[in-house]
């Protein structure tokens, strides 16, 4: 098995130009065409257990390549041995990943399932100490009639320290404006088989061994939030309201594992990162605030008796507010900032000195955790009506923490404990959408109150009745909210079972 550590970058087409002639001469390139076809069977079963099987055509030879499926980590490993022909051989994948569940039945079932053409131009870099391998890759990752184009940037360290590859990348960052992509072309292959892989992408699974360290799993758990945000990158670029929420409950589970982590995680440099996450998601909130208030605030008031007037000016102030708050949204993405705090994420993920983890494992360490913090939940749920809002707000916040927790730790459960982990999420999501409900409330009081006090004279007094209906309509729910909130915290139970040792 061979270990490969490397980043890898989306870079836009007009960009390789430079950072060919930025870098070395051109007698130190490689070139190569890269024609691969990635195999599994009709129910993706490689895939569903980590792995990945290519088979490579280049120089005229067969190279079949196994990897591990990973969780967007900097290092992974692979497999590699060269073949006879174009179809795999499992005999010469013993000692990989496949060994668990390969049999002649599965060699039976594989079959192509995407291909990808590339033109690869390779230099070798020195930095420091260390040598990298630049590469630079375009072509075509095809799936039957669909297909899209790979424009990508990949730095391996094939020796030396990961510092230097950290540096060779803002370098790059800043002369190329390149951006850290956590996709394999795997990944990006089957999202084409699924039907594109353009929209707003959700959570993926998190899958961790109750015998990994506490900060092993902090690892795990942080790089799969890092992934969810920068895959939907694009669907914010495409001012998709989806992608914002996406790319946003991707920042507030990174924020909640480092909320759930953070008696083991360096302070200085935690503190640094906490900081550029807020930016982000500050830059992000507005968009998806316009949005919820124009869908489900305003719009199922439209037609219940309401001067047209007054909603169509409400409707058109908030649509050009959403519109505004969009582009903020995507000019976020389009930023410097944004490209170097992925790269400082990553980094800090990859290399950041911990404090001690006790020697725990994870799976004490969540059994600790959720008891722990349960308990909180049920004390202060307990006086939900003395709360205000800010104080409901922190609630809120505590549950969704508790509520992440449980989705980060799930896999280390028992499946007959599942159902008992299942409840309590349940209960955790409608506590929480209950008082969430109650903060954008009173969000949207704010924002209604506004728009009847700036109305133009010609709309004013329309305007304000619309926005006073709003305000009485939300009011209305908000009680029942309330009640809905303090009967589920009343329920709200602490886990007797413990995660699997």
């Amino acid at each position: 098995m061979n270990a490969e550590t490397e980043l890898k970058f989306r870079i836009a087409p007009r960009r390789i130009s430079s950072v060919l002639s930025n870098h070395g001469r051109r007698r130190d390139r490689s070139e190569q065409t890269l024609l691969s076809t990635y195999f599994d069977t009709n129910k993706h079963k490689l895939r569903r257990h980590g792995a990945t099987l290519r088979v490579r055509k280049m120089d005229g030879r067969f190279v079949q390549t196994v990897k591990a499926g990973g969780s967007g980590g900097v290092t992974r490993g692979e497999w590699e041995s060269e073949i006879a022909g174009a179809k795999p051989d499992l005999a010469k994948a013993k000692n990989s990943p496949l060994d668990d569940f390969a049999s002649k039945k599965l060699a039976r079932k594989l079959k192509p399932v995407f291909q990808t053409d590339i033109h690869r131009t390779a230099q070798a870099k020195r930095v420091g100490n260390s040598e990298i391998e630049l590469a630079l890759d375009r072509g075509r990752i095809s799936a039957g009639r669909r297909s899209r184009p790979v424009s990508e940037l990949e730095l391996e360290l094939k020796s030396g320290r990961i510092a230097d590859l950290f540096h060779l990348a803002r370098r790059l960052e800043r002369t190329t404006g390149a951006e850290l992509d956590l996709r394999s072309k795997s990944e990006r292959g089957f999202k084409l088989i699924a039907g594109g892989g353009g929209g707003a992408q959700h959570a993926e699974p998190i899958a961790l061994k109750p015998a990994l360290s506490a900060r092993e799993a902090f690892s795990v758990i942080a790089h799969s939030t890092l992934r969810q945000i920068t895959a939907n990158a694009d669907p914010v670029r495409a001012m998709d309201s989806e992608g914002v929420h996406q790319m946003r409950v991707g920042l507030r589970r990174l924020r909640a594992a480092i909320s759930l982590f953070k008696e083991m995680l360096p302070r200085a440099s935690t503190a640094r990162i906490k900081s550029e996450l807020k930016w982000l998601t500050s830059e992000l909130a507005p968009a998806r605030e316009i949005d919820v208030f124009l869908n489900e605030s305003i719009a199922p008031v439209a037609g219940q008796g309401l001067p047209r007037r007054g909603v169509r000016a409400i409707q058109k102030r908030f649509s050009r507010q959403r519109t505004t708050a969009f582009a903020r949204a995507r000019d976020a993405i389009a930023s410097p900032r944004y490209r170097r705090l992925l790269i400082d994420v990553i980094e800090w993920i990859e290399t950041g000195r911990s404090r001690s983890d006790g020697g725990r494992t994870i799976a004490a360490y969540a059994a600790e955790v959720l008891d722990r913090r349960i308990k909180k939940a049920q004390k202060q749920g307990k006086h939900l009506d003395d709360l205000d809002p800010r104080q409901r707000h922190k609630l809120r916040i505590k549950v969704k923490k508790i509520r992440y927790a449980v989705d980060f730790f799930e896999s280390l459960y028992a499946d007959r404990d599942q159902k008992q982990l299942a409840s309590l999420s349940r209960r955790l999501k409608q506590i929480q959408s209950a008082l969430g409900s109650l903060n954008d409330f009173m969000a949207h009081c704010e924002l209604a109150t506004e728009a009847a006090l700036t109305a133009p004279p010609t709309n004013r007094r329309a305007q304000a009745f619309a926005s006073g209906f709003i305000v009485g309509h939300e009011r209305e729910a908000a009680h029942g909210l309330m009640r809905d909130a303090e009967k589920e915290l009343q329920r709200l139970h602490r886990l007797s079972v413990a995660p699997r040792k």
